[in-house]
């Protein structure tokens, strides 16, 4: 059976975006199964003592703009730090994901046009024409996909995935888990590597 890896994020992350694309890579190249699980980061700071970014201490805020500008040139990427629409009400866009994975269809292509859409191209996430247009782009049926992205179920599987994240110990995107263990970060990423690549026994804190 493939490992499966829990990847915790939101659209309106600019770490899930930069991370996006690596981490695909390394799933597939060790045959993983991804369980796309968005989450509402409001809530997932709230919960576990973080703060958003406009109440960070302006040190903390000048740092993560230096740390964009070095992983924008280590991931080959070129996207504005600064973008038009962000922040965005993200709650649509993020369920709209789960719709995409709740309907038997692969997020990732639709995940590549609108990490792209927001940071490479400034739009707006937060309008639902947007969000169709995008997944028309990726192939996707928008109405059908819209329609369940506005439903109950949706929304019940977005408040789940806030829960589980919690409950394992994530507090923040990207964040994958492997066997219940946290990698946080797409600065993590070669570290997960490393642990699909040996097959080893989770880490625990509790050691």
């Amino acid at each position: 059976m493939p490992r499966v890896i829990d990847y915790y994020f939101s659209l309106v992350s600019p770490w899930a975006y930069i991370g996006h694309a690596s981490f695909m890579d390394i799933a597939r190249r060790h045959g993983a199964e991804v369980n796309y699980k968005p989450v509402f980061l409001g809530r997932v700071f709230s919960e576990t003592g973080g703060l958003p970014l406009a109440q960070r201490h302006p040190v903390r805020q000048r740092y993560r703009m230096v740390e964009l500008q070095r992983w924008r040139e280590k991931r080959g990427l070129s996207f504005n730090l600064q973008p038009k629409y962000w922040p965005f009400d993200v709650n649509l866009a993020d369920r709209f994901v789960i719709s995409v994975a709740a309907s038997g269809k692969d997020p990732d292509p639709f995940l590549r046009r609108a990490y792209a859409a927001v940071w490479e191209e400034e739009r707006d996430l937060g309008n639902p024409v947007v969000l169709t247009e995008l997944a028309e782009q990726a192939g996707l049926d928008s109405t059908s996909l819209m329609d369940i992205a506005v439903g109950s179920t949706t929304e019940a599987i977005y408040a789940l995935n806030l829960e589980n994240a919690i409950a394992g110990g994530v507090f923040g995107s990207p964040a994958y888990v492997l066997d219940g263990e946290v990698f946080w970060g797409q600065d993590r990423l070669e570290l997960l590597d490393d642990a699909l690549t040996a097959g080893r026994k989770p880490y625990r804190p509790d050691v």
